[in-house]
């Protein structure tokens, strides 16, 4: 997956400040924000590269992806790994200025970054993979603030990873043809025609798990109603693509970045509600 617009690395970016405002109950420090918001572009730009190294073979012969650098010849494979070593190590630098356990947790965050990209050479989900090592930053999140990983750290994790297969399905669907024709493997390919009703089903779980989350953790109402937004937002999303036309499938990914902007107000309307509670 490529992400070439900023809206694309919102994506990314939303799973994160939802765990830095968990675990900073509202006030996470400026030095985490400062350090993840970093981290994460940074790890995602490495992400893109590797993904390009992967696919250097197969970006050729799909349209949307030959105008790559390494597909196109722009850039040698040697300065694609030079680049991607460049990034790791700025990411590594950020994570220095944390702690011991976010640390260890950010050398398995390196090994996922590196590796996810070649796992469509042999599954069908990837996305999977691609929904933790994206998501990896989350209890990360938790243990910079914290020192510990609480167990609410993986349920986002997991929601996140289910979010993932969504918009990263939607994503697949623009490129199944030529990804089938090239042998590249994606949850589009494996869903088939039942694509529709499987991530529409996946859009069901999310919310289920949103609310079930709410009700665990004693979320205030602004969390339930920007589940409800997150709701419509996956209803309109489904609606556009009944007929799998490309464009409608790629602009129904982007509008994913309304889901995560939603809940990141669910989420911080949850700590201004309870602040007045707590005032009055």
């Amino acid at each position: 997956m490529r992400f070439d617009k900023p809206i694309g690395i919102l994506l990314l970016l939303w799973p994160t400040w939802w765990a830095l405002l968990f675990a900073g109950q509202g006030r996470p420090s400026l030095r985490n924000i400062f350090i993840f918001t970093c981290g994460v572009v940074i790890m995602r730009a490495a992400g893109c590269v590797m993904n390009d190294i992967a696919d250097r073979d197969f970006d050729p012969h799909v349209e949307r992806t030959r105008q790559r650098p390494l597909a196109s010849g722009e850039l040698s494979l040697k300065q694609a790994l030079g680049l991607f070593l460049i990034l790791m190590a700025l990411a590594f630098l950020l994570v220095l200025f944390t702690n011991f356990l976010t640390i260890k947790l950010a050398l398995v965050g390196a090994v996922l970054a590196s590796t996810y990209p070649f796992f469509k050479r042999f599954t069908h989900l990837p996305q999977v993979v691609l929904g933790i090592a994206f998501g990896w930053g989350i209890p990360m999140a938790f243990a910079a603030e914290n020192s510990l990983v609480p167990p609410l750290a993986w349920v986002l994790l997991a929601i996140n990873t289910i979010w993932s297969v969504i918009y990263d399905t939607l994503y697949a669907m623009v490129d199944r043809e030529d990804d089938v024709s090239v042998g590249i493997r994606s949850t589009a390919i494996l869903f088939g025609r039942f694509d529709i009703l499987i991530t529409g089903l996946l859009m069901v779980a999310m919310v289920v798990m949103l609310l079930a989350t709410g009700l665990l953790f004693t979320l205030r109402w602004p969390w339930f109603a920007a589940t409800l937004v997150s709701l419509l937002l996956f209803g309109r999303q489904l609606f556009s693509i009944r007929t799998r036309d490309r464009d409608a499938c790629f602009n129904a990914f982007l509008n994913n970045n309304w889901v995560g902007f939603a809940l990141f107000m669910g989420l911080l309307g949850h700590f201004l509600v309870s602040g007045i509670y707590l005032a009055s």
